[in-house]
């Protein structure tokens, strides 16, 4: 009765998990609470504020102290912003390991021995959202989800806005509530007094005067309540009618709350709080558009509210997230309406789940086994498709149509697909062109949404300023190649406020912290930049900001505080729920990559720009380490194509070689190419790369833009596309400027020196990466028995223990094969084997342990939750990833991919060495060549440090056409050539075809030789590795953990030019 009083006057607003209110002040254990929302927080310092509650963390220096003052003297404490362990000083706390003494009750913490007062309360909240405890800490602690619910947060978001909308109506519901609650109280008393009277009467009860009184006056009282209770019952009913005609608000601005607190799953600086939610859904019902007819009054907030939020989350958000989010707003206003089918969803996110496809593909020649997979279990798993692999088998003219389509997103499909619903073409255009699967989303947000979802409010200052206040920070997130400090000074100086800045780093905090003390009397603006370079003491600034903007009125209203960090997982949640968070990304595209540079200093300074002496060779090759500067950065989007790490080349780099370009023009006479090729490449720009093939590619490409034709030649091409030249109409800056304005704004890969399929390799990689942060933002599934996805989870475990076999007995297979000086082949054998054992051990214990915890026989870990998930979303868990091979295949296609290793080697155990090896089955596949150059090496009796290995690559396209073994070295297959395709009749490499992105090189031969020997003719040094991911780290063994080796490919083109295409070799495909 006391929390429902509470409740109806306010205390309780942000509480209404009326259950959990009632346990925290009940149980017999101090609670521990989970708060991510920081509900609890509030509510326990409105209701503990009167009896001088004290707030305390871990990380104080005092808080034990603290907590001793609160036990001595009874007053309530609470420890906020726990993590998953907790201080084991305070276990005597939490366990009530009192003692009396001289009858008087003592507590020792630590080596402190202090009176215990029994009025003590002590309350431990959390701000984590999914946090793990051990048990020890559970049974020390009554633990309480105050994570709000949908629920619970509509019954919020509706209360709010009956107050707005009718404030009287909300009124007397309140008053209701509360008389209905004094009733109810009322009542309670009464039928004590009768219990006691009745207890307390001696004789008959008729003849005590007193007692039939005060029974005759309960009955009159008692009646008078019932009524009362009925007439508030029937208002109330009222009231609820009115006020459930708002209900499709509160239940659509709480499904976009957990779309908003979802994206810290995509990336942690995207955190948003409650209370700031609550403050723009208020600001939206009190700006919105007024109207007397409900339902388009509901109408008018519904959309005000979703631009509203779309607008203040995108200027926090990276460019490559902002769709994501526009798609994440669509789907969530979708699934209220109902207009969205979770078979469907869950398709379109993994492409299904299975671990068998028994149907041959009917066009194998252009349609690839992932699509025919992915039409197959749409056919078996979605109703809405179940009819397309019949249709498919019999009008696959058609659907080629639609695979050879340049904008398959545009187009109507045929005959009966005509009357698709928008998300059921997503399907579709996902099977077959999974490449252009955003821009069909693009479209998708545009039909169900407005256009104005997918445009991105341009960066506006003077409104994030606007949202700020004294204790209302600002943070600049930062990115590659962005520094707000320009704009920044500049608006200052445009309000006329006085800017002073710190640059953190080792030793600045404590300079950080005085000035902002100072700054917040002067009412200075102050600027902490890099804070990711600081982690130490950013917990002292978040309880710096908690402490003194907790006291606003000693701020003067003129302070503003501003942050700048790239994204770090340590940045405090307290500032980054509390602040106004703002991205200003620089522009992408390669022709406002050029603009920025000739915008910025030295360049667009007149005197420096006209300061050399060979203004002909300066402002060409000016423009050509400009453009040069613009492609290296944008070659990033494209994957591994493009670099396998991608760096984070700045105009600091320009800047340097601008400034020693024409510093060599001034001291030569003529130009020193060889310097500027050195000094650029190897080390300007080159002293960022720490990869061996991306060092080749950067000096390949500055050769195109450093040469002598560049400034010799007029209208000089960097490629043969006409649009990309050094114009040699232009004399001046301006006039270069003009150019640039006129290049195509959307650059064709040519110009990067890729080849056109790179498009689809980018496109698909867009793909991945946004059905990727989707799946990061869906709940968490509960693991039920009986539940589908229970269900699903152990079928699909039992599937893959079915197909698992037994491990490889290594005693059997060393009898066979016995460690031999002369064939080192049985050792690699033997090490293949036991790491595979390895493997098979961690997914058969992994899956059994699952099984039995879905069905409640064991208890559930963060690992095997972690396998639970990654089962769902047909990825494969973490946890078998540490003891694999490397893939970045799907969990189906790494099944079979695993067993087709394990048969291969099964195979080599039964029937001896293979006459062709599978170089891609192998687990270490370095221990495979160095076994092979072994055996040759003691069979010829060579130091094995004396040979190399050359290449032939044979006629043979099939494995099995390989008959016997070669005299020399040995056979392999299993290579996938990317970027380029091998031409079978002339025995060299050629460009791709289009949409071929990959193709098996035939039967390679590794012969052993020496140094001295190796073939010297024109080939090209193509790295083999064995995922797509290109990039690795050094192991243990000193090998690369995805690096194989440089195979020698015979070409009639420069090197170079498949340097600049990215060629490699790959072990396995991604599906």
């Amino acid at each position: 009765l006391e929390i429902k009083c509470s409740y109806a006057i306010g205390k309780l607003w942000v509480c209404p998990l009326i259950d959990n209110a009632l346990i925290v002040t009940n149980s017999n254990r101090f609670p521990l609470l989970i708060d991510p929302q920081g509900q609890a927080n509030k509510w326990i310092k409105n209701m503990e504020r009167k009896n001088k509650l004290a707030t305390v963390k871990f990380t104080d220096k005092d808080y034990l102290r603290t907590l001793e003052n609160c036990i001595t003297f009874g007053t309530p404490c609470l420890i906020e912003n726990v993590g998953e362990d907790l201080d084991p000083t305070i276990d005597a706390v939490l366990l009530k390991q009192t003692f009396r003494q001289s009858g008087i009750e003592y507590l020792r913490l630590g080596d402190s021995v202090f009176q215990y007062c029994k009025d003590f309360k002590l309350y431990i909240t959390s701000r984590l959202v999914n946090p793990h405890y051990l048990p020890e800490v559970s049974v020390k602690v009554t633990l309480i989800n105050f994570m709000i619910t949908p629920d619970a947060l509509t019954e919020q978001l509706l209360n709010l806005l009956a107050a707005k909308e009718k404030p009287e109506l909300e009124e007397k519901r309140t008053k209701l509530i509360t008389e209905n609650a004094l009733c109810r109280r009322q009542l309670k008393d009464i039928e004590d007094k009768i219990l006691a009277i009745l207890s307390s009467s001696q004789g008959s009860i008729l003849e005590d005067e007193t007692a039939i009184e005060v029974l005759s006056s309960s009955k009159v009282l008692a009646e008078d309540i019932f009524n009362k209770q009925k007439h508030a019952l029937a208002t109330e009913e009222e009231i609820t009618i009115v006020r459930n005609g708002y209900r499709p608000v509160a239940l659509h601005a709480s499904g976009l709350f957990f779309v908003v607190s979802s994206l810290n799953n995509v990336e942690p600086m995207y955190q948003f709080s409650l209370i700031w939610y609550i403050n723009l859904y208020l600001n939206c019902i009190e700006e919105c558009e007024t109207s007397t007819d409900i339902e388009e009054r509901i109408s008018n907030l519904n959309e005000f509210l979703n631009y509203s939020l779309y607008t203040s989350i995108c200027r926090s958000l990276f460019e490559r997230h902002k769709l994501l989010f526009s798609f994440l707003l669509t789907m969530s206003i979708l699934k209220q309406r109902n207009a969205i089918i979770e078979e469907e969803l869950n398709f379109l996110l993994t492409g299904g789940v299975t671990l068998d496809n028994t149907h041959s593909n009917p066009c194998s020649d252009w349609l690839n086994r992932k699509s025919w997979s992915e039409i197959c279990v749409a056919s078996n798993s979605i109703t809405s498709l179940s009819n397309l692999k019949q249709d498919f088998e019999t009008n696959y003219i058609k659907w080629k149509k639609l695979y050879d389509s340049s904008d398959p997103h545009l187009l109507t499909l045929h005959d009966d697909w005509v009357d698709v619903t928008d998300f059921q073409f997503l399907l579709i255009i996902r099977i077959f062109r999974p490449d252009k699967v955003v821009p069909a989303i693009v479209n998708f947000i545009i039909n169900k949404i407005g256009k104005k979802y997918v445009d991105s409010p341009p960066f506006d200052m003077e409104k994030s300023y606007g949202d700020s206040s004294t204790t209302t920070p600002l943070i600049f997130i930062l990115s590659t190649g962005s520094d707000p400090m320009a704009t920044l000074i500049k608006f200052a100086e445009s309000k006329g406020k006085i800017l002073d800045a710190v640059s953190l780093g080792q030793g600045q905090g404590p300079i950080a912290q005085s000035k902002m003390a100072q700054a917040m009397q002067s009412g200075a603006w102050l600027v902490l930049q890099n804070c990711h370079l600081c982690q130490s003491w950013l917990p002292t600034l978040e309880k710096n900001c908690q402490e003194r903007f907790g006291d606003a009125e000693s701020i003067k209203s003129s302070f503003r505080l501003w942050l700048t960090s790239y994204p770090s997982k340590d940045f405090p949640n307290w500032i980054l729920q509390n602040s106004v968070k703002i991205t200003n990304e620089p522009p992408n595209g390669l022709r406002s990559n050029l603009l920025r540079s000739y915008y910025s200093y030295p360049i667009s300074d007149p005197s420096f720009y006209t300061a050399c002496s060979k203004p002909k060779e300066w402002q060409r090759l000016l423009f050509s380490l400009c453009f040069f500067h613009a492609l290296v950065q944008e070659r990033r989007n494209f994957g591994s194509l493009g670099w396998n790490i991608p760096y984070e080349f700045n105009e600091s780099d320009l800047l340097i070689s601008v400034r020693q370009l024409q510093m060599f023009l001034n001291e030569y006479q003529s130009v020193p190419l060889d310097a500027l090729l050195y000094l650029t490449g190897e080390c300007n720009y080159g002293g960022r790369v720490t990869d061996e093939r991306d060092r080749k590619l950067i000096c390949s490409l500055l050769t195109s833009f450093y040469a002598k034709e560049a400034y010799e030649m007029d209208n000089y091409k960097f490629t043969s596309n006409a649009n990309y030249l050094i114009p040699s109409s232009a004399s001046n800056h301006s006039q270069f400027i003009e150019y640039i304005r006129s290049l195509p704004r959307t650059p064709l890969p040519e110009i990067f020196g890729l080849h056109e399929n790179a498009d689809i390799a980018k496109d698909s990689n867009a793909t991945k990466e946004l059905f990727a942060g989707v799946l990061l933002t869906l709940p968490r599934q509960n693991v039920v028995e009986g539940s589908s996805s229970a269900t699903f989870a152990l079928d699909l475990a039992s599937d893959i223990l079915w197909r698992l076999p037994h491990e490889f007995k290594i005693d059997v297979v060393v009898n066979h094969y016995p460690i031999k000086y002369e064939e080192s082949m049985n050792s690699v054998l033997v090490q293949e084997l036991i790491r595979f054992n390895k493997l098979i051990q961690v997914i058969r214990s992994t899956l059994q342990d699952l099984q039995n915890a879905i069905k409640g026989l064991l208890i559930l870990s963060n690992e095997i939750e972690s396998v639970y998930a990654s089962l769902l979303i047909g990825e494969v868990p973490n946890l078998w990833m540490a003891k694999s091979y490397p893939s970045l295949k799907p969990l189906a296609s790494y099944i079979s991919d695993l067993s087709e290793r394990l048969q291969f080697f099964t195979k080599w155990i039964q029937s001896g060495q293979p006459n062709c090896f599978w170089i891609s089955g192998f687990y270490f596949t370095q221990s495979f060549l160095t076994g092979t150059l072994q055996n040759y090496a003691r069979r010829c009796k060579i130091p094995i440090d004396d040979l190399v290995l050359n290449f032939e690559v044979t006629e043979f396209r099939d494995y099995d056409d390989v008959k016997s073994k070669p005299i020399e070295g040995i056979f392999v297959h299993g290579l996938f050539l990317e970027g380029a395709r091998w031409k079978y009749n002339k025995g060299h490499l050629t460009e791709s075809y289009p949409k071929i992105l990959h193709e098996n090189l035939p039967v390679l031969w590794l012969k052993p030789t020496t140094r001295k020997e190796k073939s010297t003719e024109l080939v090209y040094e193509c790295p083999v590795y064995k995922t797509s991911a290109r990039r690795g780290v050094l192991s243990t063994t000193g090998h690369s953990t995805n690096f194989v080796m440089d195979v020698d490919l015979p070409t009639i083109l420069p090197p170079s030019h498949w340097i600049n295409r990215g060629v490699a070799l790959l072990c396995q495909l991604d599906y």
